[in-house]
């Protein structure tokens, strides 16, 4: 695999310990074998807490930027990215399936259960146009963490409790530069949603200001594209969100 130049700390603006607990995870993740295809995979647990970070499309620093955000305390990271460039999307997704190894986090792949296949990912997450629950879970086996979209509807949720989801995620809650079109969610379908046995997930224009509003309605974990990856200082914005979670693991 082509390792891309590293960009500087000034460029990403994280801290420097923040710099090297980076860089010793990218050398070591980059030596790892993958292990967690289908009926080799290390079975990871969802976690009930915290902060999902999913990535923001094509960047030069993109394994550094994830790294950030996990020695933010990002709990789970989805690699979600719209192009049609199959061998960069690969590279991409198995690095980055490295470096969840490494800081021994789920990683998830958006809409495509053959890529989470191949690049050794823990799952799949799932949009309405996307492959079916059940043909997931037949692809990528019985281990694998699979999320659904239920924008703005607790009857799909249901449905998805029902076919075997691990996770259920709602929203946009507020105007999102990434889905601009979303449907939009009321906060009272997170109280609604309380009644579900799994964790459930809020997303779309999520800020430190507005999640706690958010979490105390009742979402377990908050997934955040834009206001996380264009940050700054991308591990210091993970922290101000983990913190939201009093049990949640943030890095001091």
């Amino acid at each position: 695999m082509k390792v891309r130049k590293a960009v500087s700390v000034e460029d990403i603006g994280i801290q420097l310990q923040d710099w090297e607990r980076c860089a010793h995870w990218t050398y070591d993740c980059l030596s790892l074998p993958i292990q967690r295809k289908v009926d080799s995979r290390t079975a990871v647990n969802f976690p009930s807490k915290g902060l999902y970070a999913i990535t923001d499309g094509p960047r030069a620093d993109l394994h550094v930027a994830v790294a950030a955000a996990i020695a933010g305390g990002a709990r789970v990271v989805q690699y979600r990215d719209k192009t049609l460039d199959p061998i960069r999307r690969h590279e991409e997704a198995s690095s980055l399936a490295r470096l969840c190894v490494g800081s021994g986090i789920p990683f998830i792949i958006n809409d495509d259960a053959r890529l989470a296949l191949d690049c050794g990912a823990d799952g799949v997450h799932l949009g309405a146009d996307d492959i079916d629950l059940r043909a997931a879970r037949s692809l990528l086996g019985d281990s694998a963490l699979i999320g659904v979209s239920c924008y703005d509807s607790i009857e799909r949720a249901r449905e998805a409790v029902a076919e075997g989801a691990n996770y259920v995620a709602f929203g946009a809650f507020y105007a999102t530069g990434t889905k601009p079109l979303a449907r939009r969610a009321n906060k009272n379908l997170l109280s609604e949603a309380r009644e579900l046995p799994i964790p459930k997930v809020a997303i779309g224009g999520i800020t430190p200001e507005n999640a706690g509003d958010l979490i105390q309605s009742g979402a377990d974990l908050i997934a955040v594209v834009s206001s996380l990856f264009s940050a700054n200082d991308i591990s210091a914005c993970a922290r101000r969100f983990s913190r939201l979670f009093p049990t949640a693991k943030s890095n001091p």
